[in-house]
């Protein structure tokens, strides 16, 4: 049975309407609401946007090494986030190589390091930047002959349990 031009242009109205509320959806997803001034903005639980004064962060010492918690939680867009500073002292390591399902960063702020990812290894200094894919082997040394700091960002499944 032949579909008549009444049918095809009700049907077809139909769908430029399904259209347009797609469309619609679509931009609420993509740029939601600004949120009101006097409204807090993580209704989320995730990070509020703050400073981390560095004279604030406690220290911790492990084998010869410090850390420095600086922060930990979720993004509003849900990922895991934990950044710390370590500083290493000469030949030291914070631990064995190993992996995990999140993302790491490193950004090197003074010493020689040795990143080794998945067996190759790559000597860094001040102002380098390393990144280890997630479930990459990794781990890094102070192969300098002073003390290296750097912080790591983890990003990803986990990085806020550790």
């Amino acid at each position: 049975m032949p579909t008549t031009r009444r049918e095809a242009l009700l049907v077809l109205s139909g769908l430029v309407a399904s259209a347009v509320e797609l469309k619609a959806l679509a931009n609420q997803v993509s740029s939601p609401a600004k949120q009101p001034a006097n409204e807090p903005a993580n209704h989320d639980n995730s990070l509020p946007s703050a400073a981390y004064p560095f004279s604030d962060l406690p220290m911790k010492s492990a084998n010869g090494a410090e850390f420095r918690a600086v922060l930990k939680g979720k993004l509003a867009t849900s990922e895991s986030l934990e950044v710390h500073e370590t500083t290493l002292p000469a030949g030291g390591m914070p631990h064995p190589p190993h992996h995990h399902v999140h993302s790491e960063m490193w950004l090197i702020r003074e010493g020689t390091v040795q990143l080794t990812i998945n067996g190759t290894s790559h000597v860094m200094g001040p102002g380098s930047v390393g990144f280890v894919h997630s479930n990459d082997e990794h781990g890094i040394k102070n192969v300098g002959t002073t003390p290296a700091t750097y912080f790591v960002v983890a990003v990803g499944p986990g990085a806020d349990s550790q």
